[in-house]
């Protein structure tokens, strides 16, 4: 059986352990955990709530779109907090080196690290989102709701979530796995989250029809690029190049 198929899920689950351990202990990581859902709930909201009676309903579906889109950056920015440390952030604490010599397989090792990213990045997006959703259903007018409300927009937001934030976090990994800085991962890791927002702002500005095939389409192509972004960074991976800074052939 090929290598990479043979998972210890104890070992998957002893890296992921670990690593939220770090992240707790990390007071930037908390803070900016904290700080960006309360951004990015508030202008959305700030947003829906001032619309005045009488808009058009072109207007209103952009404007909707558009304070959805905001919520899906959370899934897409937290993640680079988190996973743009992972791997450099050990290498400075020089906390790498002692992960890497046991018997866990780099698959086993990045697996671990991105469900550390991807659990609490997409447990505060649909959280966020859900606050969205209780606020609009209790307070906004029956058009607004009627448009909030609806089956493509919805799945948007839930199956896309998961999606947008396996992207950012197989990006980080490869931008951290390369980088001797965390200052430095956490910036390319940023740019490097946001190219798959562009079908999310294709949806919100109506360019792209948003119906149910339309969405089912684009998140099949996300899947594949996250698988496809898994295989690449399992094999850029290099256990040799990151303990000793070189490689055999360097």
């Amino acid at each position: 059986m090929d290598r990479a198929f043979q998972f210890n899920s104890r070992r998957i689950k002893a890296i992921m352990i670990k690593e939220l351990r770090d992240f707790r202990r990390n007071r930037f990581v908390i803070v900016t955990m904290m700080l960006l859902p309360i951004i990015f709930i508030l202008a959305p909201l700030i947003s829906i709530f001032s619309i005045k009676a009488g808009v058009l309903s072109p207007q209103i579906q952009t404007r909707i779109g558009i304070s959805l889109f905001y919520m899906l950056l959370i899934p897409a920015i937290v993640p680079t907090v988190i996973s743009a440390y992972s791997v450099v952030g050990e290498k400075e604490q020089g906390t790498l080196e002692p992960i890497l010599i046991t018997p866990i397989s780099r698959e086993e090792f990045l697996i671990g690290k991105a469900l550390a990213a991807v659990v609490p990045a997409v447990a505060v997006a649909y959280f966020v989102f859900g606050i969205f959703l209780l606020a609009t259903s209790l307070f906004a007018s029956a058009q607004i709701h009627s448009v909030i409300f609806n089956g493509p927009r919805l799945l948007i937001q839930f199956v896309y979530t998961p999606l947008i934030a396996g992207w950012s976090i197989w990006a980080c990994l490869a931008i951290s796995s390369r980088t001797n800085d965390v200052r430095v991962a956490q910036q390319l890791s940023t740019l490097a989250s946001l190219p798959p927002l562009l079908i999310v702002v294709l949806f919100a500005t109506d360019v792209i029809s948003p119906t149910i095939k339309y969405a089912i389409y684009f998140a099949i192509l996300l899947l594949l690029i996250n698988l496809a972004g898994w295989k690449l960074v399992s094999r850029l991976f290099n256990e040799e190049r990151l303990i000793t800074g070189s490689t055999r052939n360097g």
